[in-house]
């Protein structure tokens, strides 16, 4: 195996936390590295309009945004490597790394991994994924154009998606399991036009019980009735979850203090909000973040991480 990569700083994550702490930390001259992960410019690639990112007045796609991120840290001479990292030992110093291409040490880690989609667990949902089963209507919503589909959940993605898919789709059915949304009001404002004058259908009160299909995919969907319990099946093609996120701190686990697998942080009171149990190691964004999570509070702890990881670096006696 080749030597490990040594750097002062190593971040993983490719998201708005990652590039904002590899944009600040470049500046500081502290020549980070950026490992982009296995979802590259994270979350908000999978978002088109993006309404409430400052100073894009007219709204800007999350993939623009997210390119825009990339060149502005690329201008600063951040190396990002395409990699996804493996295994994490925090025990000893330098912190050391395995990534499916390359091995790494660092003297300071920024963990920006942000969180993945969350599912039900049914096991027609685990049979179907990829054959009619998606959690990201960006992505391949465009596959049932003119189609009949369901989204499942209540909050901002899964408004977002059915608003989405209602400009490819013949019919959305979204299914919630309250009587009201959780939604931005904004959002569901929209929604309701939408359900008002469009193609998309509010069904409340109901869980998805199973999804149905054969060989061919998804044929449909098997509701439940949250109160008495019954079951009513509706036939469509495609079948959305959109019920949130889980944070990407599995690497972590038994080595940084977590909260419901969010990596628990200082807070900032002595000028170390993003510092985790184990100094030198930081964290920014989703993996940290189960209040805010928006583009705009990650970066602002991107920022907050990379000039807690100088301080840090800063303090490190000399070799």
């Amino acid at each position: 195996m080749a030597d490990p990569r040594h750097c002062k700083l190593l971040i993983l994550g490719s998201g708005p936390a990652g590039y904002t702490a590899a944009l600040y930390a470049a500046r500081a001259n502290l020549r980070p590295v950026l490992i982009a992960g296995m979802e590259p410019g994270g979350q908000l690639t999978t978002t088109t309009d993006v309404d409430n990112w400052p100073a894009d007045a007219m709204g800007v796609q999350g993939p623009e945004l997210m390119e825009r991120f990339k060149q502005h840290v690329e201008r600063f001479d951040t190396e990002i490597v395409s990699d996804h990292i493996e295994s994490v030992d925090l025990s000893a110093r330098p912190f050391s790394l395995v990534g499916g291409s390359g091995t790494y040490t660092c003297d300071s880690l920024i963990i920006a991994t942000g969180a993945s989609a969350r599912y039900l667990g049914l096991p027609s949902e685990e049979a179907f994924k990829g054959r009619g089963v998606s959690a990201c209507a960006t992505c391949d919503g465009f596959f049932y154009k003119q189609q009949k589909v369901a989204v499942i959940g209540g909050g901002n993605t899964a408004v977002e998606e059915a608003l989405y898919l209602s400009n490819l789709c013949s019919e959305v059915l979204l299914v919630h399991r309250r009587d009201s949304l959780r939604a931005e009001k904004i959002l569901q404002d929209r929604l309701f036009e939408k359900e008002r004058s469009g193609n998309v259908r509010i069904i409340w009160n109901h869980t998805l019980d199973e999804v149905l299909g054969d060989q061919s995919g998804v044929t449909g969907m098997r509701i439940r009735h949250v109160t008495d319990g019954s079951t009513r099946e509706i036939e469509l093609m495609g079948v959305f979850i959109a019920i949130g996120h889980t944070p990407n701190t599995s690497l972590f686990v038994d080595q940084l203090d977590m909260a419901g697998g969010y990596l628990q942080v200082h807070g900032g009171n002595q000028g170390d909000a993003t510092a985790t149990s184990i100094p030198g190691v930081f964290a920014a964004g989703d993996v940290m973040d189960h209040v805010y999570r928006q583009a705009i509070t990650s970066a602002g702890t991107g920022c907050m991480a990379a000039l807690d990881a100088e301080r840090y670096i800063e303090s490190m006696p000399l070799s």
